[in-house]
């Protein structure tokens, strides 16, 4: 995990964490009125953001940087954290598989689902794809299925990573790139990242990896 949270970290500026936590909350609390404060509480979230940390840092701000155009970005970004934390329904997410149908998250009811959002140009979600496989071997069986969620832009590059990679399960995308229409309601701004429901769409897990995942799978199931 701690591998996959470098990978992306170094892949996305916006998340380089170049001060520690402690110094990036001194920043923004000595600077309430810069419009640059809003993206240093963004990388105070990093790889897996505590809405409510953030959301506390963001009332210090100055009422000229909230009410901005940027500042209600960032609210609705915040208001999607909190609408998929643990214990809430999971939001709906139709998209097209590869054969160019629609499917959604609600095909899946009544089974514990992964959704796993991903690229084939990402490498720590390349990376992380084993595991998965390894998961989804021990545990297909047992009322478990991924939904892979890609935010892939090109068509026959997803289609091949997914033959390469042996990725056997559900596969969804709009090929929006970074403008996926699950990144919103879902609050997604690095990958691989990942949410597990139970039968009834309730969440109840983030982002497991590796052994993490198995650990809760073997819990559950």
């Amino acid at each position: 995990m701690k591998k996959i949270l470098s990978l992306i970290l170094t892949s996305l500026p916006l998340l380089l964490l170049a001060q520690s936590k402690e110094d990036l909350i001194k920043e923004i609390k000595a600077n309430p009125k810069q419009m640059e404060t809003i993206r240093l509480i963004q990388r105070v979230g990093g790889y897996d953001p505590d809405y409510k940390e953030m959301e506390a840092l963001f009332k210090t701000l100055d009422k000229t940087i909230k009410k901005s155009n940027e500042g209600k970005v960032f609210q609705r970004y915040l208001k999607s954290l909190s609408n998929v934390v643990i214990g809430k329904k999971a939001p709906g997410i139709t998209q097209f598989d590869l054969d160019g149908n629609p499917y959604g998250l609600q095909d899946l009811k009544g089974r514990y689902v992964l959704i796993d959002f991903w690229a084939s140009w990402c490498p720590p979600c390349r990376a992380e794809n084993p595991n998965l496989v390894a998961a989804y071997s021990e545990f297909k069986s047992k009322n478990f299925e991924i939904l892979g969620v890609s935010f892939d832009k090109d068509f026959d590059s997803w289609k091949k990573a997914i033959a390469d990679d042996n990725l056997t399960w559900k596969h969804i995308s709009d090929l929006q790139y970074w403008n996926n229409g699950a990144a919103i309601p879902y609050g997604i701004k690095a990958i691989p990242q990942n949410v597990l429901v139970d039968p009834n769409g309730i969440i109840i897990a983030r982002n497991l990896h590796g052994e993490e995942l198995k650990k809760k799978l073997r819990e559950i199931l």
